[in-house]
């Protein structure tokens, strides 16, 4: 399942950086350095909903639960 696979990768980039996960494609930074803006365009652009209530912690979840 393509969801499971993009929440064990995203885990493991979480847990060892994103560095040694992405080794092909492109590099990006770890949800945690993103701002609160950044989480809230990307949720907007995964079609997410009621994520614009929630605090950091909460939308860095709610996209890697994605």
């Amino acid at each position: 399942d393509s969801k499971e696979k993009a929440a064990r990768i995203s885990n493991a980039a979480a847990n060892r950086g994103r560095s040694t996960v992405a080794k092909s494609g492109g590099q990006s930074s770890p949800y945690e350095e993103w701002t609160v803006d950044d989480l809230k365009k990307r949720a907007k652009e995964l079609d997410l909903h009621g994520y614009s209530k929630l605090n950091k912690g909460e939308l860095i979840e709610k996209l890697r639960d994605h």
